[in-house]
């Protein structure tokens, strides 16, 4: 079952844009929105419960098939800033580059989003 969305999708990919036209740099308000809408684009391109992407103080999801995660911190978790989370699923930043300088923690075998950013429904219209 795909994950519920709390973000409506015009409201999100506004947001994005916004974000996108501001360089990145937009209020926090509209930032919050693109970077929840994204995660939830996440969890809905590949569902599942075995790394946790957080993305403070904005939010987290679970994603991605696998062994499930219950209880206590997470194995496999992903963590970034907003700027660095915003530029990785529109494709402005690959995942080893961000990497390589640090701008993503990534701890556990399985903590990667290797083919699955840049998010491709929201690189087509962009």
């Amino acid at each position: 079952m795909p994950p519920r969305r709390r973000t409506p999708v015009a409201d999100g990919l506004a947001a994005l844009e916004a974000c996108r036209a501001a360089a990145w740099a937009a209020d926090r308000s509209t930032t919050g929105t693109a970077v929840r809408f994204t995660l939830e684009e996440l969890a809905t391109t590949a569902p599942g419960r075995t790394v946790e992407v957080r993305v403070p103080p904005y939010g987290a999801v679970q994603c991605i098939e696998g062994p499930v995660h219950t209880r206590g911190t997470p194995p496999n978790v992903i963590e970034t800033d907003a700027v660095t989370w915003l530029e990785l699923v529109t494709g402005q930043l690959a995942w080893e580059q961000a990497v390589a300088d640090a701008r993503v923690r990534a701890s556990g075998q399985r903590a990667h989003l290797d083919g699955l950013i840049p998010l491709t429904s929201l690189t087509m219209g962009m």
